[in-house]
């Protein structure tokens, strides 16, 4: 009698576990240095819930795009030399952002890999095409009209997904095949690179390992 129950006790406990077989795929990342104090932390497998604060206020409305639209659970905390420019608190939020992502991703086994995004933005029209290979790279194809959307430099959109590729180990294409409003065209990248990055690291459970024939990413 105690053996069936020990039994019934045990095929219920699978029950209640077995069909959640995916880590949690999360992490949480402190960086300090003489320039900026950063704390991210992730969750892949969120709801797009996105709590950012980075001291600059177009910087964070992008980042909420990214967490919303890449249905992750992203809060950042971000204090720079802001006083200076936005150049370090920029680039080392992508540079902790990349690194918590490949921490998030582990072994990366399951993942699709592969995506690409077509986003339209109003009169614009992004692209954004990545490869969670370890190798990082970036093509960034984007012609802006003018030189920054309120005090936020455009050329800082470069930089940012330049830090986030290489220390994710991504290789990332970005392209806005058309557009006129800097706004527009900014924020259909932001919002490509959230949904390319949630298709890219979705679990497919038909995948075995890891998706390389060389066997590991």
């Amino acid at each position: 009698m105690n053996r069936e129950l020990n039994r019934l006790i045990e095929f219920y406990k699978v029950l209640a576990t077995g069909n959640n077989k995916m880590k949690k795929r999360q992490s949480k990342i402190k960086r300090s240095t003489a320039e900026t104090n950063i704390e991210i932390a992730i969750d892949l497998d969120g709801k797009g819930k996105g709590r950012i604060n980075t001291g600059i206020g177009f910087f964070d409305h992008m980042l909420q795009q990214v967490a919303k639209h890449g249905l992750m659970d992203l809060e950042i905390e971000a204090k720079g030399d802001l006083e200076v420019d936005f150049h370090h608190t920029v680039e080392d939020v992508g540079i902790v952002l990349g690194q918590i992502i490949a921490k998030a991703l582990g072994d990366k086994k399951g993942i699709i890999r592969y995506s690409t995004l077509f986003i339209p933005m109003d009169e614009a029209l992004s692209m954004v095409s990545m490869d969670l290979s370890g190798r990082p790279f970036l093509h960034f194809e984007v012609d802006f009209t003018g030189w920054a959307v309120g005090k936020f430099e455009v050329q800082l959109v470069e930089e940012f997904f330049r830090a986030v590729a290489f220390h994710a180990g991504i290789t990332l294409h970005i392209r806005t095949l058309y557009g006129k409003n800097d706004h527009h065209i900014i924020e259909g990248i932001f919002k490509a690179f959230g949904r390319a990055l949630d298709a890219a690291t979705r679990i497919d459970e038909r995948i075995e390992g890891v998706m390389s024939t060389k066997g590991a990413l």
